[in-house]
């Protein structure tokens, strides 16, 4: 399996648990970049590991800061 296909494969599980579980909120664009800055920063230490990538990028997106931008 190339890298490629690694961070391919472990977004669509964090991806898909997470909108399963009702717990995708905001914009999708910024939770996709937020998922796959996970996963990538992880692959760039070595792990090459499926389901610990995808787990590790739902764990920090379910205690991820939120900002709320409020209008004045």
């Amino acid at each position: 399996m190339t890298d490629l296909q690694l961070r391919a494969q472990s977004f669509e599980i964090a991806w898909k648990y997470l909108d399963q579980s009702g717990l995708l909120t905001g914009e999708h664009r910024e939770s996709a970049r937020f998922i796959l800055n996970r996963i990538d920063r992880m692959m760039l230490r070595g792990e090459k590991r499926r389901l610990l990538l995808s787990n590790a990028a739902i764990d920090a997106y379910r205690v991820r800061p939120l900002v709320v931008i409020a209008n004045a």
